[in-house]
């Protein structure tokens, strides 16, 4: 007991032991870690099966969460897709100028000898017969059959159908008529020394009462002259999407001289433009 408790006082007091505690702490070292060998075994199998239960289900919630998110993703440049649609209807709708409204495409027509579609307005939405309807970029078509909340809209490439146009670059009058084609019209009797050619803009001209002048309508993309002919064949391009379009704009033309209630802001001298509903129409 005395030699114990003089121990402790010269280690306590002195640090006389403090290289012997070092020399058997690394003697014992090898009988303390294999006593706590089993231990540690247990505990790191017991670490490696619950991280790899974890990590499963963390790979399935983040599997999920990926699945919802290219989801959602989807649904966003579906939305982004739409927006820019829109967008481009509002900037064309204020090129023409004129009173329109936006309408969606329900249906296309399956038979393959007719170009014909149906969208979301009707009559209670103001719609005629005969009304001009446009995209983005040029003329689509016009209202051929009328219901209470939709309507038919045969597109200009119909075989039936035709529409007088104008070349843009020098005012020459023609017929444009449907070939059955989604984006393709033919421009018949023109003669051999028509001034047309490749590149041409075709507009319509305003003749027959359907169309207001002025709204682009296809661009030339074949000119052939033969000799033995006395016609020239002459092929265009629609320019609007007839094969894309998700909506469309329908379009009342306003005659400048029966436009008393139609104020402009002096700050903002843009026209009002209907993009929800038509509750009125100027005849």
């Amino acid at each position: 007991m005395l030699l114990s408790i003089t121990v402790m006082v010269l280690d306590h007091r002195h640090n006389h032991l403090e290289s012997l505690r070092s020399g058997l702490s690394v003697l014992l070292y090898p009988v303390q870690y294999l006593a706590g060998l089993p231990l540690l075994l247990s505990e790191s199998a017991s670490q490696a099966i619950t991280s790899r239960g974890e990590l499963e289900s963390e790979r399935d919630k983040l599997h999920d969460e990926n699945l919802q998110l290219r989801a959602r993703l989807q649904k966003f440049e579906a939305l982004e897709a739409e927006n820019m649609r829109l967008r481009g209807l509002l900037d064309s709708s204020f090129k023409v100028g004129d009173r329109v409204l936006i309408a969606e495409l329900i249906a296309v027509e399956q038979d393959p000898f007719r170009q014909q579609v149906l969208i979301s307005k009707g009559e209670t939405s103001g719609l005629f017969e005969g009304q001009p309807v446009l995209d983005a970029n040029a003329v689509v078509g016009q209202v051929t059959h009328i219901n209470p909340f939709t309507a038919s809209v045969l597109l200009i490439t119909d075989a039936t159908h035709a529409l007088p146009v104008q070349v843009n670059r020098n005012g020459l009058r023609t017929i444009a008529l449907g070939t059955g084609l989604i984006n393709r019209l033919e421009l018949p009797h023109l003669p051999n020394n028509a001034d047309i050619k490749v590149g041409d803009l075709l507009i319509t001209s305003g003749l027959g009462g359907g169309f207001p002048p002025g709204y682009p309508v296809a661009e030339v993309i074949d000119v052939r002259r033969e000799p033995g002919r006395p016609f020239a064949s002459v092929i265009a391009q629609t320019t609007a999407h007839l094969d894309r379009i998700r909506e469309v704009l329908l379009v009342w033309t306003l005659n400048p001289d029966i436009r008393p209630d139609t104020q402009i802001d002096e700050e903002n001298p843009e026209p009002d433009v209907t993009t929800e509903s038509a509750t009125e129409i100027i005849e």
